[in-house]
């Protein structure tokens, strides 16, 4: 564990401070919490919303927070996997042992996910991404009128479709659902339509599942039928 960096005793500047007891914590817990199971994995996770410019100052978003990719991600990692996290804008801190890679828009986390996708053994796409962009973007602050507005919008690249199309052997692709109703019969359709290997899916009208919270209510769905979990934490799903 290198030593943390700030003002010594000596009255020097730089490293040699002990390292906050919470950083401290997360190496034991790393080393002696968690099973080994995934060493020598490469695994390619993504995770929170994306967002769509209109103009300068607007964008089109989703409630997405990240908390299920991001513990995704630290339970690969403290399972020994080498992690790479690529992030929409989230307010909560990313996992260590992590390598994070921030984007904002769709087209972006379609660019950094198929830059690294060869290189994963295991991708897990639990990223919220816009299905729709709007197609044309403003370069100035649209200024409001007494008229109605409309924002004629297109499709995004679908980075799962994408990634289902270019799969290598021996890669195993997971991809998330998010329904209001018809939850097993849509997230199977998505299974078979983008050639992935698991399909995690959830209701959003299930008490403890969906949006924001800590809790989620998921069923993991693969060619061999559905999995039903029970309520649990997102780090437990994870």
């Amino acid at each position: 564990i290198r030593p943390a960096s700030g003002y010594l005793a000596c009255g020097d500047t730089g490293a040699g401070k002990m390292p906050e007891p919470e950083t401290l914590f997360e190496y034991i817990l790393r080393t002696v919490g968690y099973p080994k199971d995934m060493v020598g994995k490469k695994v390619l996770i993504t995770a929170g919303p994306t967002g769509e410019a209109i103009d300068p100052v607007r964008y089109i978003t989703n409630h997405s927070t990240g908390k299920m990719g991001y513990a995704i991600a630290k339970a690969a990692a403290y399972r020994g996997a080498e992690v790479t996290l690529v992030t929409g804008p989230v307010a909560i801190k990313p996992p260590m042992f992590v390598k994070v890679v921030p984007v904002e828009s769709a087209e972006d986390m379609f660019q950094a996910v198929t830059e690294r996708s060869e290189w994963a053994d295991i991708i897990i796409k639990a990223a919220a991404v816009a299905d729709y962009r709007p197609a044309t973007v403003s370069s100035e602050k649209i200024k409001k009128s007494d008229d109605q507005m409309s924002i004629g919008l297109e499709r995004t690249q679908d980075i799962l479709g994408y990634l289902g199309a270019h799969k290598r052997d021996g890669q195993f692709l997971c991809g998330f659902a998010m329904e209001t109703q018809d939850l097993l019969e849509n997230a199977s359709q998505k299974l078979k339509k983008k050639n992935a290997d698991m399909i995690v899916a959830n209701n959003l009208k299930v008490t403890g599942a969906g949006f924001a919270g800590d809790t989620n209510v998921v069923t993991l769905i693969t060619e061999n039928g559905a999995e039903e979990q029970e309520l649990m934490s997102k780090e437990e799903v994870a």
